[in-house]
């Protein structure tokens, strides 16, 4: 049996519905939204509509049209960083980001001459308070950070560090891709300004989907020009959202997947999804703890973290324990730095990496008996 245990990077298997919703779609509908006035086209819209109506609901957001559709939570970051910061701007971020946050911040400061602070944390990934009130300054423009580490599962106390941005009056900025559909987000009580968030991961929905939460009263340079059907005599993109942002012929097949799968979130409940992946967490935590030659990563309670567990054995490399558990074990696991260079040189793995195993709502109990049985016999093998 095969066990799928990579889903930091994308979740498998999917809802049912959201195949079926795309299958539906390339079928019987295969129009484009906001492109015509025949009902096919009308049907594509209203899929759209939906959709946008139903990730305000999940997070909260009270104006749906304030989320823009984006390829993936990268494109979302990168047109929030891209579209709000501004020559001489300073940032604040943390030392647990994603390449998605990082490079798009280094490409900045390189091109428009951005200065960065990044807030260090602590060995488990946790963010250092008082370290993140004394990065302030009087240019600093924007707060980007990660709500949860995709290679320690730490999640970040984001109200308390929204708190302090805005006491500052700096908005912030966060990359949900951790925890958008697998841990409760409320846009109005985290008092976020733009939540980035991808839908091929927690919220189970196709690659290929995503979107930017912008709140009232911010504007932002848009990342790309094009068609939107809608005020074609402008010769410049609309002002209005979403189509100020969603140039070109929009992922509706995508879309109509991540509808089908932002439903099937919402009638399985986040707090129902949030207790089984802590239950398989626990269960991997322990189970991982009680093999000296392991070592394990990032905070032990499940409370302070996602469904992401970093480990490393003593005796091989992470690669050869990945290769070990896929060959004799038919067990799937990401190894290397995970495109999170700095949350690696934060919990001292930058030049080995480590094997990372993931959960999701459809793993169960048995899975990750399963994997434990795995990870003993190698360990026996190499001792």
């Amino acid at each position: 049996m095969a066990i799928y245990l990579d889903n930091a990077a994308t979740t498998f298997p999917k809802p049912l519905t959201v195949w079926q919703a795309m299958e539906h779609f390339m079928k019987n509908i295969g129009a484009s939204a906001g492109r015509g006035g025949y009902r096919r086209a009308l049907a594509a819209e209203e899929i759209v509509f939906q959709c946008r109506r139903l990730l305000g609901k999940l997070f909260n957001i009270n104006d749906a049209t304030r989320i823009v559709f984006t390829a993936n939570a990268t494109e979302a970051i990168n047109l929030a960083l891209k579209g709000w910061l501004n020559p001489g701007d300073h940032v604040i971020t943390t030392a647990m980001e994603h390449n998605a946050v990082w490079r798009c911040l280094k490409t900045l400061e390189k091109e428009r001459g951005i200065s960065i602070t990044v807030v260090p944390c602590r060995e488990d990934g946790e963010l250092l308070l008082p370290e993140l009130d004394a990065a302030f300054r009087e240019e600093t423009r924007l707060l980007a950070c990660t709500h949860a580490s995709n290679v320690t599962g730490t999640v970040m106390p984001v109200q308390a560090i929204t708190a302090a941005a805005h006491r500052h009056g700096v908005p912030v900025l966060l990359d949900t891709a951790q925890t958008a559909g697998a841990y409760p987000i409320d846009a109005q009580e985290l008092d976020i300004d733009f939540l980035a968030f991808t839908g091929h991961k927690g919220l189970l929905g196709p690659m290929g989907t995503g979107g930017l939460y912008i709140r009232p009263g911010f504007d932002l340079r848009p990342l790309k020009e094009g068609g939107t059907g809608s005020v074609s005599r402008l010769e410049y993109m609309p002002e209005g959202l979403p189509d100020r942002f969603e140039a070109g012929t929009l992922n509706v097949v995508g879309i109509a997947g991540l509808k089908a799968a932002v439903e099937y979130v919402l009638n399985q409940g986040i707090s129902r999804i949030r207790s089984h992946e802590e239950v398989l967490t626990a269960r991997m935590l322990a189970g991982l703890e009680e093999l000296p030659a392991v070592t394990v990563y990032g905070p032990r309670v499940t409370a302070r973290k996602v469904g992401v567990v970093s480990f490393n054995l003593k005796e091989l490399a992470p690669e050869e324990v990945a290769y070990a558990l896929d060959e004799g074990h038919e067990i799937m696991v990401r190894v290397g730095l995970h495109c999170a260079p700095l949350a690696h040189k934060t919990i001292g793995t930058l030049e080995r990496g480590t094997v990372r195993a993931s959960v999701s709502y459809f793993n169960t109990t048995e899975e990750i008996d399963a994997f434990l049985t795995a990870v003993r016999e190698i360990v026996e093998l190499t001792s």
